[in-house]
């Protein structure tokens, strides 16, 4: 039988758009303030509007709202109803937002300033609005669709995108504006990973020992954390034994290195990064 999705509350909803709403805000503030009027472009169907923009009369705002809807609706079997929902919020602020803050004066006219600014800015927004279930690029739900046909990854696919945009704004902007621009998107990235994913970056741990129990127990005494024993047998060996599994901090590695290599030296540790963790105590729930 399948469950039904659980519906969101209205307090979900709300502090849903309100995030996307800073978030929108804070690109269009990165935008029109600290990046555009200093000639640097974003990546995706924001910089193809931006240097459209540049050689055109008509304003980015209404670029940023008429190239991205197409690509919404494409897309919208493929994101879901709510997140279609919530990308076009997004954009349809976007798009006023930056077209108020048009006529303002930027903020700097330092490039490396509205480089590093602009970034980290453009990467906050961008990442407030993902984390809470929206977009503000068109350029995601392309690379999926293209991803389908061309057998290649979606991340790739945006690369490959972005390459051709910021040589395109080498020849309207110049080769000195679209070195900067490359920059400005990779502290945005990273700025938004930061966002997405928070600071405590979250790792998981496996371990394979004979001595399973006493590493578990040592684990969850000197370290504080859950561990869940999951069955496994030896490929050569063909023995049975158990696998330790447990959700680590960045900053506990070392100590869990220790602790595990107290017990076994010849310990097999695999440590891998983790997007997010929700749900309770892993040590609740044995997996056979």
């Amino acid at each position: 039988m399948v469950k039904n999705h659980k519906k969101l509350t209205m307090g979900e909803i709300v502090k849903r758009f309100i995030f996307i709403t800073i978030g929108a805000i804070l690109m269009a503030v990165a935008l029109e303030i600290f990046l555009v009027p200093n000639e640097i472009i974003d990546g995706g169907i924001t910089g193809i509007s931006i240097v459209l923009s540049e050689i055109t009369p008509i304003k980015l705002g209404l670029y940023l709202f008429v190239i991205n809807l197409p690509f919404l609706f494409i897309g919208y079997k493929q994101i879901g109803k709510t997140f279609a929902f919530s990308t076009l919020y997004g954009i349809v602020m976007l798009s006023v937002a930056t077209t108020f803050l048009h006529h303002f004066e930027p903020f700097t006219n330092e490039k490396i300033l509205a480089v590093l600014f602009g970034g980290l800015i453009l990467g906050l927004g961008v990442g407030l609005v993902i984390r809470y279930g929206g977009a503000l690029d068109g350029t995601e739900i392309v690379a999926i669709l293209l991803s389908k046909k061309l057998r290649l990854p979606v991340g790739q696919i945006i690369m490959i995108i972005n390459v051709f945009i910021f040589i395109t704004a080498g020849f309207v902007f110049g080769a000195d504006s679209a070195m900067y621009s490359i920059f400005s998107y990779y502290i945005a990235a990273k700025v938004m990973d930061i966002v997405v994913e928070g600071l405590d970056e979250s790792k998981s741990v496996t371990i394979i020992s004979n001595e399973y129990e006493e590493i578990s127990s040592a684990i969850m005494q000197r370290l504080g954390r859950s561990t869940t024993m999951i069955y496994a047998k030896g490929g050569y060996s063909q023995e049975d034994t158990q696998m330790i599994y447990c959700v680590i901090t960045r900053l506990e590695i070392a100590k869990l290195k220790t602790v595990v290599q107290e017990i076994d030296k010849n310990a097999f540790i695999s440590i891998q990064n983790v997007a997010d963790v929700l749900g309770g105590s892993m040590a609740k729930n044995n997996i056979h």
